[in-house]
Formats: C-alpha cells, structure tokens, sequence
C-alpha cells in the first residue's frame, strides 16, 4: 500500500513548475500499479488543487484543472490507478495532526523544521489508515526528501 503525494499527481497532471520527474513518475506509476494499492489521500487531492488554481497562465490554469476533474472523476468511477483516502476532519483528526501524526514531533516542531502542515496531513491520513489495516505495510510515494523520511 502507498499513499501518493501531491509531488507525485503534481508530475502525472503536469503541473507546470511541479513536473520536472514527470517521466520518470509516469514510468514509476506503471510499476507501482502492478506491484501496489496506491491510495490518493484527501490532502494530496486539496494541495494539488492549490497548484493548479496559483498558475499564472489562465490557459495551463484551465487545462491543469480539467485534467485534476477528469482525474477525480476516475476516482469515482473506480478506473484511476488508486483509491480515494476518506478521512473526517474532527477532533480526533486535529489531535493526531498537533501530536505530530505518529511521528513522536509535535506539529510545532515539524512547522520549524520545514515539513508543511500539508505533508502532515498525509502522515496524520496514512496513520489513521494504518490503524484501520492490520499488518500492512503503508507507505508514501513521494519525491519529497523531507517527507519521505517518515514513508
């Protein structure tokens, strides 16, 4: 099992100024899908929607976020690569995500480190879906080196 992260959906949507690995990412994708459950956190789905809609160019803007529907409407549909991660948003979800997410730091701690509140939320989504399945290796597929240091 693998959480994909907003540097990964980033490169496969083509995200301009996000894609650079994109080859490499698309190649990677076709291994992973044979090899691997790929879970798409909520997270992952609201920062990629962020990227798009700060584009300068109205046109990549549009293009970008036809792409990110299309995507989302696989998901749905159960024909993308990977299953939506749903998660509530409580209080049990705030405290897991100020005690660090499983990783023993507080949020503060993370925040002064660099490691965005973004990339917490994957953690805080990716241990809440570990405590759901048992004996199951989850993991994170990242281009980020700071958080692939918790995959």
């Amino acid at each position: 099992m693998e959480f994909v992260d907003t540097s990964v959906l980033c490169n496969l949507l083509n995200v301009p100024g996000k894609n650079q690995d994109r080859d490499a990412v698309r190649r990677e994708l076709q291994q992973k899908r044979a090899a691997s459950d790929l879970i798409l956190p909520v997270t992952t789905v609201i920062e990629t929607g962020n990227h798009i809609a700060q584009l300068n160019n109205g046109y990549e803007r549009r293009d970008r976020a036809t792409q990110l529907h299309k995507l989302l409407e696989l998901v749905i549909d159960g024909k993308a690569p990977w299953v939506l991660h749903t998660v509530e948003w409580g209080e049990g979800f705030l405290r897991r995500l100020l005690a660090g997410a499983g990783t023993g730091v507080p949020l503060t701690d993370h925040a002064m480190s660099g490691l965005g509140l973004g990339d917490l939320c994957i953690l805080a989504e990716r241990d809440l879906y570990r405590q759901r399945v048992a004996n199951v290796d989850v993991l994170i597929w990242t281009l980020d080196n700071q958080l692939s240091a918790y995959s």
